[in-house]
């Protein structure tokens, strides 16, 4: 019986929590679609009716993604909205609600010692 509940709680929480976390890194979120020796471009998901850019949970994630690239830093060089950056997602068949995503670009550069 200890050994059934063991494979339970296996199957219910272990693998469930594997793929969770397996998933978080297949996100396109954040991407870094731009990527050169001495910096890049990151995009991010935002929201205008969730504070537009500035409050995209994701622009930390962005961020990280500097830093990772840049370890001694980094200059933002250019941000705006991607041209064409609408995508659409969680459209419900016979339903017209659709979730809209506009994406926000970084440019930056890193710096050097």
């Amino acid at each position: 019986m200890d050994l059934r509940c063991r494979a339970k709680r296996f199957t219910n929480v272990v693998l469930p929590a594997v793929a969770f976390f397996a998933c978080l890194g297949c996100s396109d979120a954040v991407k870094l679609i731009q990527e050169t020796e001495t910096g890049g471009v990151v995009t991010y998901i935002f929201k205008e009716e969730r504070g537009g850019a500035m409050f995209s949970p994701f622009r930390s994630q962005a961020f990280d993604v500097m830093k990772q690239k840049c370890p001694s830093g980094y200059t933002i060089r250019k941000e705006g909205e991607t041209r064409g950056s609408y995508s659409v997602s969680g459209v419900v068949e016979g339903t017209e609600d659709e979730i809209r995503h506009r994406r926000w670009a970084m440019q930056f550069r890193c710096k050097t010692g």
